[in-house]
């Protein structure tokens, strides 16, 4: 079937010198423009919706949740302040750490918990 139509796509006329003025911008536009919406659907739109997420999480962060950092320290949040949040990573040591250092929350606490009293 495909060798059918390899024929009528032959064809067709091509662009020349002879074309209108239009038809030579719209075959000269169409090629980037074409690339343009490619990369957004596969990059710039998928990043934006990961980096949406990743918003949605730190600012749902609250005491008792279990979180990996970028540093990949495991800890337990023990308060929230308003641009930082306090991170138990063993038996009375406390790290203070800016909320964006938070990669994962890896186990979450249940909602019937009090959030954390942001300071």
């Amino acid at each position: 079937m495909t060798t059918c139509l390899f024929p009528v796509l032959a064809m067709g006329a091509p662009i020349g010198e002879n074309a209108p003025e239009w038809a030579k911008m719209l075959n000269t536009m169409l090629f980037p423009v074409l690339i343009f919406v490619v990369l957004y659907f596969m990059l710039i739109r998928p990043q934006q919706k990961k980096q949406k997420e990743t918003q949605k999480m730190l600012e749902s962060l609250r005491s008792g949740d279990k979180v990996v950092t970028t540093s990949g320290i495991l800890g337990t949040v023990t308060n929230v302040k308003e641009k930082t949040v306090i991170v138990r990573i063993a038996d009375n040591v406390k790290v203070e750490l800016l909320r964006s250092a938070v990669q994962t929350v890896t186990q979450r606490t249940s909602e019937d918990d009090q959030p954390a009293s942001k300071n």
